[in-house]
């Protein structure tokens, strides 16, 4: 979005990057990691597909045939779906096993969308909902595609506002015991499906009554009856402020009887900090400042030793959303530096019925509304970089120095007379070495050097030419040396023509918040 790479560049690297799908099931934890049965790291790199709208059916089976959705969802590397679903389902038996998609679909009005499944995906226009939405977790499996399902509210529709009558615990449409059952049922449905790895209790807690005690008394049983009816599946809790904060975890113990299957998940998104404010300040210290906020609510729970799971975020990819693209350069920088599990949101190239209005585009949507194409081929390239994971049990671990506009990360370049720094896939990347205190930058025994002159590449040396490296600004993400000549302070930057590394003057260390650093922005892994 921030920057064009060429479309033969982007689809070299997702053809080349198709997961490998040898995860041993189930899952569980170690500390602040999720594992296989082997102990091994899994890096839950997840699509929100909703299916937890009016017709309760998974969005898009009218435009595409369901195998074909899950084998894009693959191509575009991703190894995870985020399946939502209403409470109901489990709840009204009717609706569950009552209603045909045909049904459901006609009752709307939908009647483009019964012609569009009965074209494409015929085997389940006449399936009970229920039915139907286990067809779409079997073929997800079937495709190598782990799901998390995600109870997002209690009525299929859309979601969320403070005054939706199932916001919180107690409000009329949320009672915590028919609640709680529910999950149980849903968990004992999917307990046999190996590719159901885990189950997030409840979308965005949220209202005027999300306070910690009536969290405290209702969440742990929730995930109880989860663990009781399915023991295998990790238990993913929310917390509350639409699930930006669980700030309330770091004086009290979340209390359950099960171990190794806890996880907790978290929202961030451009819009939760506050309207436009991402293009209403300087960068460098409001993506400082925000990630400051987002620790203290939720990501201090890894060096306490759980895993979590940004379970959303995301940004419109259909205009030029300054706010969003500065977000999310931030957003994958920390995601990156932490190694988070994530789901983005989301899949969805239009919805069958959103708030009244037949097929409303989602502007988010990694997908277009042919439900075939990529929507943004530079946004999908960003997200590539923190698919792989880079470290954790299991994995040899590298020191990578990450770019988060393009989703690359720092290579040397040996095939020129004079090597140099260009971007690279981050998997084929060579380790890097930075350790801030020295200030020197090293790869495969050779360091950076200084540049004479602004716009040049950053050449590799050896020996007492090498140049001392200072973390500027308050992100710390951009790396400035003085030139050489006059000791001028430049900053690496990225020619976008080859991806080599270059030295720029350093952008946007003032106040200035008309100003986009993010081609300067290097994150040390």
């Amino acid at each position: 979005m921030a920057r064009t790479i060429s479309l033969c560049l982007f689809f070299f690297l997702f053809i080349s990057w198709i997961p490998k799908l040898t995860t041993s099931y189930p899952l569980s934890t170690k500390s602040r990691w999720i594992v296989d049965e082997k102990g091994q790291r899994v890096k839950l790199a997840c699509v929100n597909w909703p299916a937890h709208l009016q017709p309760a059916v998974a969005e898009g089976l009218s435009k595409q045939p369901l195998d074909s959705i899950s084998k894009k969802i693959v191509s575009m590397g991703f190894n995870c779906v985020r399946l939502t679903w209403a409470l109901d389902l489990m709840t009204n038996d009717t609706l569950a096993h009552n209603v045909t998609v045909k049904q459901s679909f006609e009752r709307l009005n939908l009647f483009d969308d019964v012609l569009g499944i009965q074209t494409h995906n015929p085997k389940i226009l006449n399936l009970p909902i229920f039915n139907a939405f286990q067809e779409v977790v079997s073929n997800l499996g079937q495709n190598g595609v782990m799901v998390i399902l995600d109870n997002h509210l209690t009525t299929p529709g859309w979601c969320c506002s403070d005054n939706d009558l199932d916001a919180f615990f107690g409000y009329p449409n949320f009672d915590p015991a028919i609640w709680a059952k529910g999950l149980g049922k849903m968990a004992s449905l999917f307990r046999n499906v190996t590719n159901v790895v885990g189950m997030s209790l409840r979308n965005e807690p949220r209202g005027t009554r999300d306070y910690p005690d009536l969290w405290f008394r209702f969440m742990p049983k929730g995930g109880e009856a989860v663990h009781a009816a399915n023991p295998e599946v990790l238990v993913i809790i929310s917390g509350i402020d639409y699930d930006t904060n669980l700030s309330f975890l770091r004086d009290r113990f979340f209390n359950v009887s099960f171990t190794n299957k806890l996880v907790f998940e978290q929202h961030w998104y451009s819009f939760s900090d506050g309207g436009d404010s991402w293009q209403k300040h300087n960068s460098n210290d409001f993506c400082a400042k925000i990630i400051e906020k987002v620790t203290h609510n939720g990501g201090f729970l890894l060096g306490r030793g759980f895993p979590l799971f940004l379970t959303e975020f995301g940004a419109n990819l259909r205009s030029g959303d300054v706010n969003g693209n500065r977000y999310m350069n931030c957003l994958v920088a920390w995601a990156a530096e932490n190694d988070l599990d994530w789901a983005v949101w989301a899949l969805t190239g239009d919805y069958y019925l959103r708030t009244g209005q037949k097929h409303m585009v989602e502007t988010f949507g990694v997908l277009d509304p042919n439900w075939k194409d990529v929507a943004n081929s530079t946004y999908l390239q960003k997200l590539s970089g923190i698919q792989l994971p880079f470290r954790g049990p299991g994995l040899q671990s590298k020191r990578l120095l990450f770019h988060p506009t393009t989703g690359l990360c720092v290579t040397n370049n040996l095939s020129h007379n004079l090597p140099s720094l260009r971007l690279e896939q981050c998997r084929k990347a060579e380790s890097l070495t930075f350790n801030p205190s020295e200030g020197i930058l090293w790869s495969n025994k050779m360091c950076a050097e200084a540049p004479d002159a602004v716009g040049q590449k950053v050449k590799l040396g050896v020996g007492n030419k090498c140049s001392k490296l200072g973390q500027t600004s308050a992100t710390h993400m951009h790396l400035s040396f003085k030139t050489t000549n006059n000791g001028s302070l430049l900053c690496l930057d990225v020619d976008e023509r080859d991806n080599s590394i270059v030295a720029n003057p350093c952008k946007c260390l003032t106040m200035d918040a008309s100003c986009d650093p993010a081609s300067q922005w290097f994150k040390v892994l």
